[in-house]
């Protein structure tokens, strides 16, 4: 494993996860004292170095949680989606991929106790949702970010980690989407729009919003005090 520093952890290291029957590159930062432990699931044609999710898992780390940035697709299986977008939409490969990165994650010693929540965008969101439906005694939280939960549609009535939606006050089509949705969950839900904020939340103060909103949700449902 590889060293490098990432802001607000104690440590970072480079990790190959095993996720099904293949492995991948993955980002594990652990902060001193990490309460819980948050899984990242890109979105549409993203990578575990999004500067957004990378942005948010920063402010996580400042609040305790220790975050695993993974790619879900090979760095084959990217060349091929960057041509036809076709692997993207394949909730089900990406689910269960995420799934198989979860298994690797509880059996790693530092990790095996620390409660998992799942943070999703985009297609990542879908499959976010669509793993902790199969890993329910696991997952504890999930947030999405810009999510197409619709894509999840079958397995939404079998989620029972606490799920937080948030969409852009101005990203209207997912709005519906995530309206939409919000009635097939059973767990504990909610859905936030983020005032003036778009698709990529791009606008001044929109992603530290969602970093709160994130950091507030995972302590809640992941911190030993929220218990």
């Amino acid at each position: 494993m590889s060293m490098s520093s990432l802001a607000g952890a104690t440590w970072e290291r480079v990790v190959h996860v095993t996720a099904g029957p293949i492995r991948v590159p993955g980002d594990l930062a652990v902060p001193e004292g990490a309460t819980g432990v948050v899984v990242f699931a890109h979105g549409s044609g993203s990578s575990r170095h999004s500067p957004r999710n990378r942005a948010v898992a920063r402010a996580l780390h400042e609040r305790g949680l220790a975050t695993l940035l993974i790619d879900l697709l090979t760095e084959e299986e990217e060349a091929v989606d960057a041509e036809s977008a076709r692997l993207r939409f394949d909730i089900g490969l990406l689910a269960e991929r995420l799934e198989g990165a979860t298994d690797w994650l509880t059996l790693q010693h530092a990790m095996r106790n620390l409660p998992v929540g799942y943070f999703g965008a985009s297609t990542g969101a879908a499959a976010a949702l669509v793993a902790a439906a199969s890993r329910p005694e696991i997952v504890r939280a999930v947030v999405s970010r810009g999510g197409r939960p619709d894509l999840a549609a079958a397995a939404l009535p079998r989620v029972q980690a606490p799920t937080l939606l948030i969409v852009g006050a101005r990203d209207l089509p997912v709005i519906r989407m995530n309206e939409e949705a919000l009635p097939l969950l059973a767990c504990e839900k909610a859905l936030t729009l983020v005032p003036g904020a778009t698709h990529l939340f791009e606008e001044p103060g929109a992603l530290e919003a969602v970093a709160r909103l994130s950091g507030d949700w995972f302590l809640r449902h992941l911190a030993p005090s929220a218990e």
